[in-house]
């Protein structure tokens, strides 16, 4: 299927949405980092932003957690690589809170 041709001012408006969703997780993920947001909280939130993060970096944000270890821990839930948040099911969410527990 070929991608719709965009006038200039759409194209803008669609890369400045972008930008905005991307400054929006990158965000989010820094609370995690901070500490000010656990990964549960994370986890249990239900908007778009929290959504559509990868589950790597989102473990890669909390402290003590490097690429090693997230793949291993998603690895041992049974999660995709390329998984987002918003695609994963009850039991490996439970699997992630506890390993990390």
């Amino acid at each position: 299927m070929a991608l719709p041709t965009l006038t200039p001012e759409q194209r803008q408006a669609a890369l400045a949405k972008a930008a905005e969703a991307r400054a929006a997780r990158t965000a989010l993920l820094s609370k995690v980092k901070a500490g000010e947001l656990t990964f549960a909280q994370l986890l249990e939130r239900d908007d778009d932003i929290a959504k559509k993060i990868k589950v790597s970096q989102a473990l890669r944000a909390v402290k003590g957690v490097g690429p090693a270890k997230a793949t291993a821990l998603m690895e041992e839930a049974g999660v995709d690589e390329k998984r987002r948040l918003g695609g994963l099911g009850a039991q490996q969410r439970k699997k992630l809170v506890d390993a990390l527990g």
